[in-house]
């Protein structure tokens, strides 16, 4: 098997035995090799445009709030963005700063009929350390994968 496959594997054992609801399960470097391996494929950062702004963008990212700054309500509006953005067809992986926001994401993409959905974990920033702090233990920007501040 290809790279691609093994690595579309290894997510999905770790969706079945969590039992996730979608395709599969992330590490950060994984989510940028799929990137890179499959044309097509799409990356949703599913953080708040503050988040966007003031802590990094990853590039070539489809970016659709799950929910919306400021107060953190729900975006109304995140299925049909992401339908009128994203092919159903699409590998699709979602990703937000620690991995929750983007599994709930992945599961609504699921509900609504997309097969091929990832969530991408430890997120953008990570889990907090001993000090309360994040981008120190895992995530994107972490694992030095490209981003960049606008």
């Amino acid at each position: 098997m290809g790279k691609l496959s093994d690595l579309l594997q290894l997510a999905q054992a770790r969706a079945q035995s969590n039992g996730l609801p979608y395709a599969g399960a992330l590490t950060p470097a994984e989510a940028h090799e799929i990137l890179s391996l499959a044309p097509g494929a799409k990356l949703v950062d599913v953080r708040t445009h503050a988040e966007l702004d003031w802590v990094g963008r990853i590039p070539d990212a489809v970016e659709i709030e799950w929910n919306q700054y400021p107060g953190g309500v729900p975006n109304a509006n995140f299925s049909a963005q992401l339908k009128r953005q994203v092919d159903e067809e699409s590998l699709v992986m979602f990703i937000c700063r620690s991995g929750v926001r983007s599994d709930n994401a992945a599961r609504a993409a699921a509900s609504l009929g997309y097969t091929a959905v990832y969530n991408v974990l430890e997120g953008f920033e990570g889990d907090k350390d001993a000090q309360d702090q994040r981008n120190k233990v895992g995530g994107w920007r972490h694992a030095g994968l490209p981003w960049y501040q606008s």
